[in-house]
């Protein structure tokens, strides 16, 4: 799982028949040490209803199928859970 921060969102009219009915939004991982090099963003289905902003967990691969929302749906990015709170080494870094 990684930590990401939803950015944005996909609106796409035409699909496979197995996406319909999904949202799919638009994350940056969230790194430990800050960057002068700018995040790689990525699309990622939401399988609970994140919004923008918020920080999200996300599976990859064969966990990101794992859903019944997701078996069988060709995505490699699912968004599992919605973080209320992340602490690193003992500290609040971020909190709804």
């Amino acid at each position: 799982m990684r930590l990401a921060r939803v950015v944005g969102q996909v609106v796409a009219t035409a699909k496979v028949p197995e996406l319909g009915g999904t949202t799919i939004l638009v994350v940056e991982d969230i790194d430990s040490a800050p960057s002068a090099v700018p995040r790689q963003s990525y699309a990622a289905v939401d399988l609970v209803g994140a919004g923008q902003e918020e920080v999200v967990l996300v599976v990859s691969g064969s966990a990101a199928r794992v859903d019944a929302a997701t078996a069988g749906v060709p995505v490699d990015q699912a968004i599992v859970a919605i973080a209320d709170t992340v602490i690193t080494h003992g500290e609040v870094t971020y909190s709804k």
